[in-house]
């Protein structure tokens, strides 16, 4: 028993997904639809067992994180070997820049690994706003709303 959960915990059974969002790249578009989006590039880091990437997912008030595109050459599959690395580019569309939740919203990931199939969710580590006197943490998602939203009300875009 202490032998599975050493494997167990070590991931090597089951995958140790980190992941993050660069807000380097982080700018608004609009599609033909009026559609404010963004698009974002997630890093995947493995430190457990190689696993296969089947879904990410994450629906929220006044967000929403796309499925892969094909139109768009984005990859729906993608298999993450023990202590490497991926990255993915997905669009997040967003809603209603106001009801983007203020707490941390978790991210659903499905994968495969050679022990069968599952899924996870992960919270991304809350961003950091620094101002001239302090720094302020706020959650992922508002950090992208916020973001992405005050940039498209910007002079640029009028």
């Amino acid at each position: 028993m202490l032998i599975v959960a050493g494997i167990w915990w070590s991931g090597g059974m089951t995958p140790h997904i980190r992941w993050s969002i660069d807000d380097f790249f982080l700018s608004p578009e609009v599609d033909k639809n009026g559609v404010l989006y963004a698009n974002v590039h997630i890093e995947l880091e493995n430190e457990g067992t190689s696993f296969t990437l089947t879904g990410i997912s994450a629906e929220m008030p006044g967000l929403r994180l796309l499925p892969a595109d094909k139109e768009r050459e984005e990859r729906s599959v993608v298999t993450v070997e023990g202590g490497g690395s991926e990255i993915l580019i997905r669009r997040i569309v967003i809603t209603d820049c106001a009801a983007v939740p203020h707490e941390p919203q978790p991210v659903r990931f499905t994968y495969r690994t050679w022990m069968g199939s599952g899924a996870a969710e992960a919270t991304l580590d809350s961003w950091q706003l620094t101002g001239p006197a302090e720094r302020l943490q706020i959650a992922w998602q508002r950090g992208i709303a916020g973001k992405v939203c005050n940039e498209v009300v910007s002079s640029k875009w009028f």
